[in-house]
């Protein structure tokens, strides 16, 4: 038995992106400043010494990245049946 998957004519294809919010539009900026700030803060203490500091900005830096990726238009899959 092949399993089928349709997708409702009610929905249309339009909402399968989702738009930025005003409120991401206001965060995307922070995150960019705080990204630049812990990149100068990994780099000030590698050039210290102090690898443990560097290494914890290092991860920092790279959540804001994680978080940064996030924004924009969202794709939603679809699955279309085979006929």
């Amino acid at each position: 038995m092949i399993a089928t998957f349709s997708i409702p004519t009610s929905t249309p294809v339009a909402k399968a992106l989702t738009a930025v919010t005003p409120a991401e539009q206001d965060l995307r900026p922070r995150l960019q400043a705080e990204l630049t700030l812990w990149e100068s803060r990994a780099v000030s203490a590698a050039a210290a010494g102090d690898l443990d500091q560097a290494a914890r900005a290092i991860l920092a830096a790279l959540d804001c990245e994680r978080r940064l990726a996030g924004f924009g238009p969202q794709v939603m899959q679809l699955i279309k049946p085979r006929h």
